[in-house]
């Protein structure tokens, strides 16, 4: 890990069905290596308001809580990677984020998301009007220090290589299950070590 880097301040963005308490883990082995950790709860959590609702709860969260000049780093787990893709490309948090890690998310949308009809989960189906519209301009962020980590053995993100995007370093671990993808101690290196890498492209 490199040492010679300035933290950012890092925030967890949660995925459906859970809430900030799924990083309890992930939070607590971060600040042991030195980081300043956020996260907050999207509401409602259930795959019933739109990704664009709840990225506004982003903005709204940093807004409140960081300084303008603040640049932070941003974790996104499953759903909260979109989330975070949504502040990044449309609402103008990639003038101040540096470094972007997904987690399992669905980037090409899941076949998982036909099983439930929220505004979230219909624009989570691959194919979708929305992935479609956030995919046609993807290569906007690889101005950040952008990582996608995920695993073939994903029963969430169906398919697993939708996890896969072209702007991103891809990080593949050998981690079973979605949910242990924020609790596995492979997965929590592969985070520390991304938000340890130098940037490419400093703001």
């Amino acid at each position: 890990m490199n040492s010679n880097f300035s933290r950012n301040p890092v925030l967890l963005i949660h995925g459906i069905f859970r809430k900030s308490g799924i990083f309890h883990k992930m939070s607590a082995y971060l600040r042991d290596l030195g980081w300043s950790v956020y996260s907050l709860d999207l509401s409602p959590h259930w795959g019933n308001a739109s990704i664009d609702e709840l990225a506004q709860q982003m903005v709204d969260y940093i807004d409140k809580n960081f300084e303008p000049q603040q640049p932070l780093d941003i974790v996104g787990l499953s759903m909260g990677g979109l989330v975070t893709r949504y502040y990044l490309q449309r609402l103008g948090g990639i003038n101040r984020v540096q470094r972007f890690i997904a987690i399992s998310s669905p980037h090409n949308g899941t076949w998982m998301a036909y099983t439930l009809w929220g505004k979230g989960c219909v624009q989570m189906r691959p194919g979708s009007a929305f992935l479609e519209d956030l995919n046609r301009d993807a290569d906007l962020l690889a101005k950040l220090n952008f990582t996608s980590i995920w695993t073939d053995w994903d029963f969430i993100i169906v398919p697993a290589s939708s996890s896969q995007i072209s702007a991103a370093k891809e990080v593949k671990v050998s981690v079973f299950a979605h949910a242990m993808m924020v609790r596995h101690d492979r997965s929590l290196k592969a985070v520390a070590e991304a938000l340890s890498e130098p940037l490419q492209n400093p703001n």
